[in-house]
């Protein structure tokens, strides 16, 4: 048997102070937000991986998908819809969005929303 050894690219480092920006939200660009935008530094990728701080009264507005999505809290309080239903997501929770959804969420209480989104790009991005 021959094994064909494939050598992946060295991995991508990126500090998030790096790449940090003030800016509102996309989708409605309802309040402000402070975004992580990670996986931009990374060439030929084929996800996204960010993070984004929703600061109190802020949401990413309903929006359609198409692709399947990942929103993950890591602190503060939020509100998903999906599919015409509006859910409380918290700490260590995560919403998994399917393709073919209309989806949004937006932070609730005085602390911001911390989150972790992630999704497949359908081609790489060079």
């Amino acid at each position: 048997m021959t094994w064909l050894l494939l050598l992946a690219p060295a991995a991508v480092i990126v500090a998030e102070a790096e790449v940090v920006r003030d800016e509102p939200p996309p989708h409605g660009a309802i309040g402000m937000s402070t975004a992580y935008r990670i996986s931009d530094q990374v060439p030929n990728r084929t996800m996204e991986f960010r993070r984004r701080v929703l600061h109190p009264g802020a949401a990413i507005g309903a929006h359609p998908i198409d692709h399947d999505e990942v929103y993950y809290v890591i602190s503060g309080e939020g509100e998903v819809t999906s599919a015409g239903k509006t859910s409380r997501i918290g700490p260590g929770m995560a919403a998994y969005f399917y393709a073919g959804d209309n989806v949004g969420i937006r932070q609730l209480g005085s602390e911001p929303l911390n989150l972790i989104i992630s999704y497949p790009l359908k081609q790489p991005v060079p």
